[in-house]
């Protein structure tokens, strides 16, 4: 049996700015960062689901958050390896590897070799391209 793949999501630039603020849009889908310490974010302690912003895609659960003290949401893996793709990036004089949601290509941040186990990565991402769900308290 073929092994399946997400589907991917493609809509051109006028559709995403429509659907997107500008500043979700320029970090998503222009591969811009947000300052450090200003996402709506990096400082969240609720239990949940960080989604992608423009396809709502699961990315990331809170389960896996730190605070890494750079000012950006930290996570020491993904929701799911299949969710999320990595690729090479040498903008701005350095190479690091660049995080993408594997549904509709929106850029979510950078991986980095310096964090917590059970990995040691530390998959800093941008608010703007995240949407967070709160999980469901149960009544």
């Amino acid at each position: 049996m073929a092994e399946k793949t997400a589907e991917k999501i493609t809509k051109n630039e006028a559709e995403w700015q429509k659907q997107l603020t500008p500043e979700q849009y320029h970090v998503a889908r222009e591969a811009g960062t947000e300052r450090a310490f200003t996402g709506k974010y990096w400082n969240n302690h609720e239990s949940g689901m960080y989604n992608c912003v423009c396809c709502g895609a699961p990315l990331f659960d809170s389960q896996t958050k730190f605070d890494s003290g750079t000012g950006w949401p930290s996570f020491y893996k993904p929701a799911d390896d299949s969710g999320v793709v990595e690729h090479r990036d040498s903008s701005y004089g350095m190479v690091r590897t660049e995080v993408r949601c594997a549904k509709c290509d929106a850029h979510l941040g950078h991986v980095f070799e310096d964090g917590p186990q059970p990995t040691g990565l530390r998959y800093c991402m941008n608010s703007a391209s995240l949407d967070f769900k709160p999980e469901e308290k149960k009544s």
